[in-house]
């Protein structure tokens, strides 16, 4: 599996590492022993909302190459849902099998259109402003419907992650994947959509 992170300046690390730390215990434990991911970006350097700075090595690649794409949230998204380059970047990947996001990021899918006729959620700050973008806002941790996955607020982002990987895998490896991430929390298959 071919994953792509897309990020942006002043994006929340945490929606985007707790999804990143569940996922790629795949490729650790052998389930997806080819998986590789990408960081993404507009620019070839960004920042996150607290300060740490991270140099990106793909800059605005097409996404329809990734099997995955990955959209963190962060207080950016609400200028961003009106930025068409970004949102021109963002629809490339239109074919990809999975498309997530977590938090805010949820107003970028649908702002690029990627959200039509579906069933989503996001942080319970934004709710009203994804209504416009998608069939139904679920006010849910987590939400599934077809081809995109989307979570709730920040912490969720562990949450979702272990839901895909579950979706990819199957219960008992990723019981394994909690362990290997001490996170008792996490229930089982039981999003909405």
């Amino acid at each position: 599996m071919k994953l792509a992170y897309v990020l942006f300046d002043g994006f929340t690390l945490l929606d985007f590492s707790g999804f990143q730390e569940a996922i790629t215990w795949m490729r650790v434990l052998g389930a997806d022993a080819d998986m590789i991911w990408h960081y993404c970006a507009d620019q070839s350097r960004i920042t996150d909302d607290r300060g740490m700075s991270i140099s990106i090595s793909h800059v605005k690649p097409d996404l329809s190459g990734y099997d995955l794409v990955f959209v963190p949230g962060g207080m950016p998204t609400r200028r961003l849902q009106y930025d068409e380059g970004f949102l021109s970047w963002l629809r490339t990947a239109r074919e990809a099998e999975m498309k997530v996001s977590v938090c805010t990021g949820a107003l970028l899918l649908g702002a690029a259109g990627l959200l039509q006729g579906k069933r989503a959620t996001t942080n319970a700050s934004a709710y009203e402003l994804l209504q416009p973008y998608c069939a139904e806002v679920v006010k849910e941790r987590f939400v599934r419907d077809g081809d995109v996955f989307t979570g709730g607020g920040v912490s969720a982002s562990i949450d979702l992650g272990l839901y895909v990987v579950e979706s990819l895998t199957d219960r008992d490896f990723t019981r394994r994947v909690q362990e290997q991430m001490h996170y008792p929390y996490y229930s089982g298959a039981s999003a909405i959509g």
